[in-house]
């Protein structure tokens, strides 16, 4: 026999080999694609290239989406867990391979044109992960997100692509300390607002910069990082500790190796996104959002990865569990309290454990440890009573987001109840109109605004944006210059998970689509009652379609690039802000 025989028979030898392993694991794999059958032969050359080995080629790919890089606090550990997940899936068997997904850090983008590149990537994130897991014939995934939207993009992309995946996040940030009491970073954005106001000196304002943010991680506040990365456990797609272990903790790469070794079992039983991710697992993430007082942007977040699991997630029903869920958790910025107290108190499933007590939970659903909902938390425990309150003694006896609607907001407007002091909770006041952040920033720092006043900020939409900024800069303001207790702000723009006070966004239809907002004129007079869900500017309905037929659009602010793109493609932020072609639903 010739060489060219030989290894002839050898392949056939080999492709036998992989189709019984196939069937070993409970179906042909997604990878034999790339690597198996006379027509592979290509491929398995570029494999050789990248110095793979047969022994490799025949198990399971499993894509590792890093999203590791050195911009970004929370993801500048992302190495190590990659690194340990790599680990974790070849000791179950699987040959791991790493790619990478973008992060923008949401900090260093605050206040300035960088925000409107934040919610974006999003959508970048989940294309960009769909491109590359379908490209390569990926037999499962483990995503491996942190930051604000690397969390929702990558479970965007899980439900849609459908195929085994589990999430390892890299973790919250240890609070850090000033005059030894624990601060996090929306302490300093404050801060800078109490300097403005000459109530707090640039010594101390210097140390607040040098020691609120002391680690590596996610920061460390119930801010949108972390309340995705908790929802994540609370929906099923990420294991017990998955929202809470600090960063720093070596707990937190056992935690990966564990998520390295479980996708080897998800890839054997072919339990995917969707199996997990049904519409009775939204309203349990819903549910734990409303008790751990997440960040507003769950609302549009929830929606947006709902949509790709073919769940409608239409928001009506936050105010449906709202008003029986109670309050549980009171983390900075509405209390004292910090992710790493939370993970000491048992974590993400002891507050589930405590909603079971009213029956608020669905317990028989599938999650990526192969067991029930109520399987995981059964042997939960709530080990501080002061971070975790009892069902029994709540915070408030409904949860922390509500949805408020109106002739100012027909379709809706979000706030973060559970951070809205209660002298904020029913408010009235005349607006003070900007049509950008920059200059509610301007007048606030200088002064012209008042007890009272409610700040409109449009124009900062989905599209208005384009982008949906946040709104951490004038709220932080706010708060700094002792205003947070007397000035409402209201904007269809989106407000960080830091933000706190009654600050309520995503107003629908946002300004730039000619929504009430963009009616709205300085000295109006704007109604908030929170308990009743309802935000009214007090005009009539003839005044009201008076200034519409007289209002026209805005020029584009961007007109070329990316942000042009997603303006044309962007829907509202009560509907998740999700792309949408153009003439279809």
């Amino acid at each position: 026999m010739d060489a060219a025989s030989a290894r002839a028979d050898k392949r056939i030898k080999i492709e036998n080999e992989n189709a019984c392993f196939g069937r070993q694991i409970g179906a042909d794999m997604r990878s034999d694609s790339v690597k198996t059958g006379t027509g592979q032969a290509p491929h398995r050359s570029l494999f050789n290239a990248l110095g793979y080995t047969e022994e490799e080629r025949r198990r399971p790919l499993i894509g590792i989406v890093s999203s590791y890089n050195e911009i970004v606090p929370g993801h500048m550990n992302l190495d190590k867990i990659a690194d340990a997940v790599k680990m974790g899936v070849a000791m179950a068997g699987g040959t791991p391979v790493i790619f990478p997904a973008i992060a923008v850090c949401d900090g260093i983008a605050m206040g300035h044109i960088g925000m409107k590149y934040s919610l974006v990537t999003r959508d970048l994130i989940a294309d960009s992960t769909e491109c590359m897991a379908v490209a390569h014939g990926f037999d499962g995934l483990v995503c491996i997100p942190n930051c604000d939207k690397n969390v929702p993009g990558l479970l965007m992309a899980a439900a849609r692509l459908n195929i085994p995946t589990i999430f390892v996040s890299g973790g919250p940030m240890l609070a850090g300390r000033v005059k030894g009491a624990k601060k996090s970073l929306s302490a300093m954005f404050e801060a800078v607002g109490s300097g403005a106001a000459g109530t707090m000196t640039m010594e101390e304002l210097c140390e607040y910069e040098e020691k609120v943010c002391p680690t590596c991680g996610s920061c460390s506040g119930m801010y949108t990082a972390n309340s995705m990365n908790c929802l994540t456990e609370a929906i099923g797609m990420g294991l017990r500790g998955n929202g809470t272990i600090p960063a720093v903790y070596s707990e937190r790469i056992r935690l990966a190796k564990q998520a390295g070794m479980k996708i080897m079992e998800l890839v054997e039983k072919d339990i995917k996104p969707r199996d997990i991710m049904t519409e009775d697992a939204f309203m349990n993430a819903l549910t734990v959002d409303m008790a751990l007082g997440c960040s507003t942007n769950t609302m549009l977040h929830l929606p947006a990865i709902a949509h790709e699991a073919g769940v409608d997630l239409n928001l009506d029903i936050a105010n449906e569990l709202s008003a029986k869920t109670p309050n549980l958790c009171h983390l900075a910025p509405a209390g004292p309290t910090y992710m790493e107290d939370l993970n000491e108190a048992g974590g993400v499933y002891a507050v589930m454990k405590e909603l079971t007590k009213l029956n608020l939970l669905k317990l028989d659903l599938i999650t990526v440890t192969g067991k029930t909902v109520g399987e995981n938390i059964a042997s939960a425990v709530n080990r501080d009573e002061t971070v975790i309150r009892p069902v029994e003694n709540p915070y408030s006896a409904t949860g922390g987001i509500a949805v408020l609607k109106g002739n100012l907001a027909p379709d809706s407007g979000v706030v973060k109840r559970s951070a809205v002091v209660p002298e904020m909770m029913v408010h009235e006041g005349p607006a003070r109109v900007f049509d950008c952040e920059e200059d509610a920033i301007d007048a606030i720092k200088g002064g012209r605004i008042v007890a009272g006043d409610v700040v409109v900020i449009r124009y900062e939409g989905p599209k208005g944006g384009p982008g949906m900024r946040e709104m951490l800069n004038p709220t932080s303001a706010i708060a700094g210059m002792g205003l947070g207790s007397s000035v409402a702000l209201i904007t269809d723009g989106r407000f960080s998970g830091a933000s706190r006070g009654a600050s309520i966004g995503h107003v629908s239809p946002e300004a730039a689509v000619g929504g009430p907002i963009a009616l709205v004129e300085e000295g109006d007079i704007i109604s908030i009652n929170i308990p009743e869900n309802t935000l009214n500017v007090k005009l009539s309905d003839e005044e009201l379609e008076k200034r519409r037929a007289a209002w026209q659009p805005r020029e584009p602010k961007v007109t070329t690039g990316y942000l042009a793109r997603y303006r044309e493609l962007v829907t509202s932020g009560n509907r998740g802000a999700i792309l949408e072609i153009p003439g279809k639903k």
